[in-house]
């Protein structure tokens, strides 16, 4: 057990920390807690971590290069993740993206995109929560947050049924676990401009469009989503768990 966990820092787990919402999280968090970043390219995470650690002053920061869809992977990246301090304390899955192309000319097409993003998104999920669920802390003060999308409620057809497929899950795993005192929440931003997800389709035209969606009349920053995350990875969030939380500026109203 470090002297870090001794001075009451906890221990954060973030998949897909490398980036955009992942790094934003990442970054938000470390100011209080020690944070382990968990992604597939190293030079990414190394960069990541180096950059908050340098902006904190102190390395609270550590990378793990793993592939959440492999179950080798999982189990090294778990027992990488937990080793420090023993016990997590907050599960970010931020892990994912749009891995399959629109339109199939054959079945095969259509099944290939299906289970492209099945397995870029559930399956890291999933993995990385079963393998750290024996590390995660009890009593109250667990909490395990999922990132999915507002292609879960609506459009995106692979993408976002492979989101989608996370929010039963997330309830299962919320009525389990409160028991334990452990919060199992998803987070589903709309339209988040400056990350990887969009790549080559970003133009100031798509921005505009997009950004025009929300009743605020922005798109939403990675910084958005952190704070969410951070309000329900603190201290005054016990009672909020099972829930999906929509962060889109009002380009889909809640639905009760």
């Amino acid at each position: 057990m470090t002297a870090a966990y001794e001075m009451g820092r906890r221990l954060v787990v973030i998949s897909g920390g490398g980036t955009g919402i992942g790094y934003a999280i990442a970054d938000a968090l470390a100011d209080d807690d020690d944070v382990v970043i968990i992604g597939r390219r190293s030079q990414v995470l190394t960069a990541a971590a180096e950059a908050i650690n340098e902006r904190i002053g102190e390395p609270r920061v550590r990378p793990v290069v793993a592939d959440l869809t492999d179950p080798k992977a999982v189990e090294y990246a778990a027992a990488e993740a937990a080793t420090a301090h023993g016990v997590v304390d907050v599960l970010v899955n931020n892990a994912g993206g749009n891995f399959a192309p629109h339109g199939a000319d054959d079945l095969t097409q259509l099944s290939e995109q299906y289970v492209t993003n099945y397995r870029s998104n559930v399956l890291p999920t999933v993995l990385l929560t079963h393998a750290l669920l024996p590390h995660l802390r009890r009593g109250g003060g667990g909490r395990i947050i999922t990132i999915t999308s507002i292609a879960a409620f609506r459009g995106n057809a692979s993408y976002g049924a492979a989101k989608a497929a996370l929010h039963p899950w997330s309830a299962e795993l919320a009525t389990q676990l409160g028991p334990d005192g452990i919060t199992v929440n998803v987070v589903a931003p709309g339209y988040i401009g400056d990350t990887e997800f969009y790549r080559e389709r970003m133009t100031p035209e798509f921005h505009q469009a997009r950004s025009r969606q929300s009743l605020i009349g922005r798109g939403g920053t990675p910084t958005d989503v952190a704070g969410v995350v951070r309000y329900l990875a603190g201290h005054g969030s016990e009672f909020v768990t099972g829930q999906v939380i929509q962060i889109n500026g009002g380009a889909l109203l809640g639905r009760g």
